[in-house]
C-alpha cells in the first residue's frame, strides 16, 4: 500500500504540494497495493490500508514492516530518515504545540509568560497559552522546519487540546481552533501534512483543516465514533490500544475505518498490528 511517484510533469500547485509527496511517498514492494495521486499525500481509496508505526522511545527499529512511522524529530536522525525514506515509508514528526518539557532543546525560548501549570502527560511539561501566537509562532515554526530538514513528510499536531484542561490560562474553544488552524497553515507554508493526535472534542470542527488523525485507547473509552469526521471524509484514522487483544478490539475499529495496532504505553518498537 504505497504510492508510486508520477511525472515531473504533474500540477505542483494543489491544496498540498507534490514536493510533500516526494518527501513522504515512493513505492514500498512490489506486494503492496500501488496508490497513484501522486499529488495527494493521503489517497482517499487508501485511507484504510495503510500499515503504521508509532515510536518514541528506545532504540528506533527502522526494519519495522509499516508503511507510516510517526517518530521523535530531535532523537531521530537524518540518516535513519534517510533509510525510511529509501524504501517508500512515509515519514511523520510528531510535535507538542501547546506544551514545553524543561528538556526540550528550545526550552529557554519560551519566555514565563506564557508557560502555563504542569502538564500530567509529560514530566517536567508545562501547559502553553497557545492564545499568544506571535510569541509563539517563531518557536513554533523552528520545531516544524526541524522536521522539514530531516526528511519528514507530515506532522502530528501533539498536546492540541489546552482549552479542555486546566492550563492556567482561560484557553476558549475558539482560541484552541484558532491555534490548531494556524499550526495547519504553518506546516502547508513548509510542505508538512498536519494531522491531530487526540483532541476529540474538535475533530468535527477541524477535520476539513488537516490530513489524518491519530488517537489512543478510542475502544476502551467507547468514543471512536467521535472521529468518524476523518474517516467520512476519506482520511486516515491511525489507531492505538494499550491493553486488550487485537481479536477483540479490532472487530470494532476496523469497522469504523481505522487502522489499529497495540503498542506498550512506552510507544517502543514493540507493535501488534490488527489481522
Amino acid at each position: 500500500m504505497r504510492i508510486r511517484l508520477a511525472t515531473v510533469g504533474r500540477t505542483l500547485r494543489r491544496a498540498l504540494p507534490a514536493a510533500l509527496t516526494l518527501a513522504l511517498a515512493a513505492p514500498l514492494s512490489a506486494c503492496r497495493v500501488e496508490l497513484a495521486e501522486p499529488d495527494d499525500p493521503w489517497p482517499t481509496a487508501s485511507a484504510r490500508q495503510w500499515q503504521w508505526q508509532w515510536q518514541l522511545t528506545g532504540e528506533l527499529d527502522t526494519t519495522v514492516e509499516a508503511d507510516v512511522f510517526v517518530l521523535d524529530p530531535v532523537t531521530t536522525t537524518s540518516a535513519q530518515t534517510a533509510e525510511l525514506r529509501s524504501r517508500g515509508r512515509r515519514l511523520v514528526c510528531q510535535v507538542h504545540v501547546g506544551s514545553v518539557r524543561d528538556t526540550d532543546p528550545d526550552t529557554d525560548r519560551f519566555p514565563a509568560a506564557v508557560r502555563g501549570t504542569a502538564t500530567d502527560r509529560h514530566p517536567g511539561g508545562r501547559w502553553l497559552d497557545v492564545r499568544n501566537w506571535d510569541v509563539l509562532r517563531p518557536v513554533l515554526a523552528d520545531r516544524l522546519r526541524l522536521c522539514r530538514g530531516k526528511g519528514f513528510g507530515g506532522v502530528l499536531l501533539a498536546d492540541a487540546d489546552g482549552h479542555t484542561r486546566r492550563t492556567g490560562f482561560p484557553l476558549s474553544f475558539d482560541d484552541q481552533v484558532r491555534h490548531v488552524r494556524r499550526l495547519a497553515d504553518l506546516a502547508r507554508s513548509l510542505d508538512l501534512s498536519p494531522g491531530l493526535l487526540g483532541n476529540l472534542t474538535q475533530v468535527a470542527t477541524l477535520a476539513p483543516d488537516l490530513d489524518f488523525a491519530v488517537d489512543a485507547e478510542c475502544v476502551r473509552l467507547r468514543r471512536c465514533e467521535k472521529l468518524l469526521p476523518f474517516v467520512d471524509a476519506g482520511k486516515p484514522v491511525f489507531h492505538v490500544e494499550y491493553t486488550g487483544s487485537t481479536a477483540d478490539f479490532c472487530v470494532t475499529s476496523v469497522g469504523y475505518g481505522f487502522v489499529s495496532i497495540r503498542k506498550n504505553r512506552a510507544l517502543d518498537a514493540w507493535r501488534l498490528p490488527c489481522p
